[in-house]
């Protein structure tokens, strides 16, 4: 299977989000071929390389999401550098684009109407009438669980049609065209979103844009839109000068989106005009990340309310069109769900973790989770792992130890972890170290004793903690005090290592935990003192407790139920989308009449999701989710002026087989899930 890995700031280079993650899926799942479609975010990711890639990986595409569209070539390489390894030399479409001529200024005006059009509707319900029921279903206007000022609304119908009408357009006009960074720089794009911003029915916010405001706006659509210049989609097919396969995104058999957002925004395009089954995979919500950072940025209030607008309507096209998504947690679950996402083509594929290191611990002499492995650490000892900063809320956990005193004399806190990122986080990390001395002077044992805090703030690499593993067994019970979290991975940490936990509810804790940890409100000193003194106090209880988490960790939470629940999904998306190859002779030539006519199933498996361009050929049919014989029949394309021309190819398709169970189900009709850890992720 050939799978088009889709990424923003992250794999495959040396640093980002996500790039561990992906680098273990694509060694796990060696049998299937991979290209990588990187975007990166800015100079510094791009001057710090790439990871040392697998063979599997067949090709890798890059383009930035930084810096004017001037400066780069179509290749996604910058014009002042020379060719690094690995990236792609053809410049069939331009990232920039040519002066359109008239008929091009008026078919972007019409299509960009609409997207603008999409973006600038009504807000619908205001932010402070968001439900406080998490997770409860939204139709058209609701809004997702979210601080003030970030709540996340479902676009109406109407605005969802308007907004998919102008994006799919643009889309065809800067493949059949060229780019579109000049146009959105155009006087036409200026006052096209001036008129959608004093439409009657506006949002509140898009009726005070002034014209620093609109020549922002149009900058962000500019950026957050360069996908659709990308020469990714392989519009001409065929071979590429190099002798291989040169279709793109849209001779691959499979996209997965490692994110929402602008990387999920290629995959749509090929799910769109190719039939090519999308899958999207995230393990924190891109939306909620770009609501905190407009809401962070010094950005007017218009220009706020269209950027954020404009990022959920694409976030609801997304989910809406996907084959299938997949939330790390369901904390991030509820967030697609208000956004539009199906629960039937949802499924909670975990994180994955290597457990190796933390084996040791978890599996030492006696047996992890007896009562003498329990007994064997300092049972009076409280461990907290991370990051110091706000959101991890320390100052509560003090205070909560200071009451753990009062009935544990003996007890001790160790803090281990650094400073968060930015200047915030390092004067909390001094704010803390104050408070404890303030609540916790030295103590010693005699007039000649050298004085000890029973709070330590130490690191990982200090003598005292060599290993991060050493710091969850250097104590009783492991404590989380956040009032922020995601996917909680020091928890999951301290499980692998038979520890009990004690953790406020926020994010995806209960779910992590199960039953195997103490849970207490946030922000609540008092319960998370009384919590930590119950365990502390009960080494049979501790010792339970331990060996159901590790127990549940080492079934939920481990590479290999990660690498395995994909492994299925990707034949499942296929047992609904048969793999179509070309029949080429030994001198490369489509070879006519190789596949049997009886090959051929009747019937049509799918209606047609969407009128398809002319760039992208004529439209087939497919099976399960909109799955199409791409680029079937005769092709004959006119590329713009300057760029070539391309004759007429014909193309005969081949089946290749999936299994037998799958190829009975698509011929059926029916759904076929393989059985995979996925199934016991989601219980």
């Amino acid at each position: 299977m050939r799978v088009g890995l889709l990424t923003e700031g992250g794999y495959p280079y040396a640093t980002g989000e996500a790039r561990v993650w992906c680098d273990r899926l694509v060694r796990g799942l060696a049998d299937h071929e991979f290209e990588v479609y990187a975007l990166s975010r800015g100079e510094r990711q791009e001057a710090t390389g790439r990871l040392e890639l697998p063979p599997q990986v067949r090709r890798v595409r890059t383009a930035p999401l930084w810096g004017t569209a001037e400066e780069w070539s179509p290749d996604g390489e910058p014009l002042h550098a020379g060719p690094r390894p690995g990236a792609h030399a053809r410049s069939h479409a331009r990232a920039y684009g040519r002066p359109y001529g008239r008929r091009e200024r008026r078919r972007f005006a019409r299509y960009f109407a609409e997207l603008a059009a999409g973006v600038c509707g009504a807000d619908g319900v205001d932010g402070a009438s968001a439900p406080a029921a998490v997770g409860a279903p939204g139709g058209a206007g609701a809004k997702a669980p979210g601080r003030a000022g970030v709540a996340v609304e479902s676009p109406s119908a109407e605005q969802a049609d308007r907004f998919a009408t102008g994006l799919y357009g643009l889309a065809e006009l800067a493949q059949d065209c060229g780019g579109l960074s000049a146009a959105l720089h155009s006087e036409t794009a200026l006052r096209t979103l001036e008129e959608a911003c004093r439409a009657p029915g506006a949002r509140r916010g898009a009726h005070d844009a002034r014209l620093p405001d609109l020549l922002a706006v149009l900058e962000g659509l500019e950026h957050a839109l360069r996908p659709l210049s990308l020469d990714w989609y392989g519009w001409y097919g065929g071979a590429g000068p190099d002798g291989e396969d040169d279709r793109g995104l849209g001779g691959v058999d499979l996209c997965h989106a490692t994110s929402g957002g602008a990387a999920a925004l290629p995959g749509l395009l090929a799910k769109r005009f190719f039939g090519v089954p999308l899958l999207v995979t995230e393990y924190s919500v891109r939306l909620r990340e770009h609501y905190l950072a407009y809401s962070a940025a010094p950005l007017s209030t218009p220009v706020r309310s269209l950027l954020t607008s404009f990022q959920g309507q694409l976030a609801a096209e997304i989910y809406r069109h996907a084959s299938l998504i997949t939330p790390g947690n369901t904390h991030v679950r509820r967030w697609q769900e208000w956004c539009g996402a199906e629960r039937a083509r949802m499924r909670t594929v975990y994180s994955g973790m290597d457990a190796s290191p933390f084996a040791a611990v978890g599996e030492a002499e006696p047996e992890a989770g007896s009562r003498e492995s329990a007994e064997r650490a300092d049972d009076r000892t409280l461990v907290w792992v991370g990051r110091i900063e706000p959101a991890k809320d320390l100052v509560g956990l003090l205070h909560a130890f200071a009451r753990v005193r009062e009935a544990e004399p003996e007890a001790r806190l160790r803090i281990v972890g650094a400073p968060g990122r930015g200047e915030d986080a390092a004067a909390y990390a001094a704010q803390c170290r104050v408070l404890a001395a303030q609540l916790f002077p030295d103590e010693a044992e005699s007039a000649i004793s050298v004085g000890d805090n029973p709070v330590s703030f130490e690191r990982v690499g200090d003598p005292e903690v060599p290993e991060l593993a050493d710091a969850y067994a250097s104590g009783a019970v492991v404590v989380l005090s956040s009032v922020l979290e995601g996917f909680p991975r020091s928890l999951v940490e301290a499980m692998l290592c038979g520890r009990p936990t004690v953790s406020t509810d926020v994010g995806a804790v209960c779910e992590v935990i199960g039953g195997t940890g103490l849970v207490v409100p946030p922000r609540n000193p008092r319960a998370l003192a009384d919590a930590c003194v119950a365990l502390l106090g009960d080494p049979d209880r501790r010792a339970r407790l331990g060996a159901a988490a590790r127990a549940r960790a080492l079934e939920l939470f481990t590479v290999e139920q990660n690498i395995a629940a994909f492994g299925g999904i990707y034949l499942e998306l296929m047992s609904h989308a048969p793999v179509h190859r070309d029949a080429l002779d030994e001198g490369g030539e489509p070879l006519p009449f190789a596949r049997p006519a009886e090959a051929h199933v009747p019937g049509r498996w799918a209606a047609s999701t969407g009128p398809r361009p002319a760039w992208a050929g004529e439209r087939g049919r497919g099976a399960g989710e909109g799955r199409e014989k791409r680029e079937s029949g005769l092709r004959d394309r006119r590329p713009p002026a300057g760029e070539g021309t391309t004759g007429i190819r014909a193309r005969v398709r081949d089946l290749e087989p999936v299994g037998a169970g799958a190829v009975a189900a698509a011929v059926a009709g029916a759904s076929y899930a393989p059985a995979g850890p996925y199934r016991e992720a989601e219980a």
